[in-house]
């Protein structure tokens, strides 16, 4: 009996999404459980299974395309059955190529090298560099090339203008760019962006699936929930000299922690005291945590992603160190599980490292608040009635005020300043 491919929901949060590319071609056998796909979601990229066995007879979606969540966009038969009938949703970067072109089986762009699966296909050989012509720009002067390659494209230091396009259409592929890297095709010193060398005055980027998700959510934020912002000055002189402590202890094991880490600790260890703060507001009702569970928003490609700490307050600093860098490597890679990034009951969000002082986070609902911390900066204060510099961090707290009232929100950031300026507590 045929088997009909949906697209399935691979997050949570999943209402449509993108294929990437197909693992598999037209008319190969499937196993199930085999890898057929890789789809973009809104939160990362993520390995679509086969449910059924047989041979890919037929493949609705192109490499591009984007498809509602249970859509058909393939189908897995056997040889002689007959599957005129199964109609399937249609788009991507194939389909607008001429029908000869677009009929023609095209060899799928090998997956990244996943933890447990064997690379889809060998890589390429590398022993006599190949000549790598131009790629032929898209109508309207763009390169056509999938995220994948232009991530590692730049990555690796080639210029993808230079690669030519062995996929759909004459799409730049993964392999592409790691042919280009072999032959020495490297990207040009400050090269002016695609769309602005042929003089264009503006160009219109698709968005991404990621990029749809965070502005759906976003709009449910900052207009329904009623919010207010509470923000301290902490004196940070101890965490800092704590840290320096710190590493020179690690250092002989070949680690290393940042002041951020010493801040996820003192936030998991504060909401601890704190349940009103590490809550999340429910129609009807407000669901107070006892474990910590904390979101760390980090910058990518496409948009913010928010890897979750979980049992953060049952951590040490060391711990909390490794998997934030762990998380974090894999969020900019779109590999995380949907259970990373999901379940956290408050998020921090720390903007110091790019040089900003003080700022607004918007709550990332149904948590009940978020902290925006910016940088430690040498501040002149007064001590004792000398005037004096300090290193010297603002902390702003955006507060649902259906969960969290004022006095509980200061009451919170009181605990954690305390808990900065002297950490021995956190650190023991």
């Amino acid at each position: 009996m045929a088997t009909k491919v949906h697209m399935e929901a691979l997050s949570p949060t999943m209402e449509e999404g993108q294929l990437v590319q197909w693992l598999k071609g037209e008319g190969d056998a499937i196993a199930n459980g085999d890898l057929l796909a890789e789809i973009e979601t809104d939160k990362a990229t993520m390995e679509l299974v086969a449910r059924g066995e047989g041979l890919l007879r037929k493949i609705f979606l192109d490499a591009g395309g984007i498809a509602e969540v249970g859509s058909v966009i393939a189908v897995i038969a056997a040889a002689d059955e007959d599957i005129s009938g199964i109609e399937g949703v249609t788009g991507g970067a194939a389909a607008a190529a001429p029908a000869d072109e677009a009929s023609a089986p095209t060899a799928p762009e090998p997956a990244p090298q996943a933890v447990s699966a064997p690379p889809a296909v060998p890589p390429p050989e590398t022993s006599a560099p190949a000549v790598v012509p131009a790629a032929s720009p898209a109508p309207g002067g763009r390169i056509k090339a999938s995220p994948l390659a232009r991530r590692l494209a730049e990555e690796m230091g080639v210029d993808i203008t230079r690669v030519s396009g062995s996929g759909p259409g004459g799409r730049v592929v993964k392999r592409d760019v790691e042919t280009a890297k072999a032959a020495g095709v490297a990207a040009p010193v400050a090269a002016p962006a695609t769309w602005a060398s042929d003089g264009a005055e503006y160009e219109d980027v698709p968005t991404s699936q990621m990029r749809k998700a965070i502005a759906k959510r976003l709009v449910t934020s900052i207009g329904p929930v009623p919010t207010f912002y509470l923000t301290v000055d902490v004196d940070m002189g101890r965490v800092m000299e704590a840290r320096k402590s710190i590493n020179t202890m690690l250092e002989k094991d070949g680690m290393r922690i940042s002041i951020n880490d010493i801040l996820l600790k003192a936030i998991a260890a504060a909401l601890r005291q704190h349940p009103n703060c590490n809550a999340q507001w429910h129609d009807g009702f407000v669901r107070r945590f006892s474990s910590v569970h904390l979101g760390v928003a980090v910058a990518i490609e496409d948009g913010l992603i928010t890897p979750v700490v979980k049992n953060a307050h049952a951590k040490g600093i060391a711990q909390i160190s490794a998997e934030v860098r762990e998380l974090a490597g894999r969020a900019r890679d779109k590999k995380l599980l949907p259970d990373e990034y999901t379940g956290s009951t408050f998020t921090v969000s720390n903007l110091g490292m790019l040089g900003i002082r003080e700022f607004t986070a918007i709550i990332n609902p149904p948590e009940a608040g978020i902290l925006a911390v910016g940088g430690i900066v040498e501040t002149p204060v007064v001590v004792d009635g000398q005037v004096t510099v300090r290193p010297r961090m603002r902390i702003t707290m955006s507060c649902d005020h259906r969960v969290i009232d004022g006095a509980q929100g200061a009451r919170f950031l009181q605990t954690l300043q305390g808990m900065l300026e002297e950490p021995t507590a956190i650190l023991l």
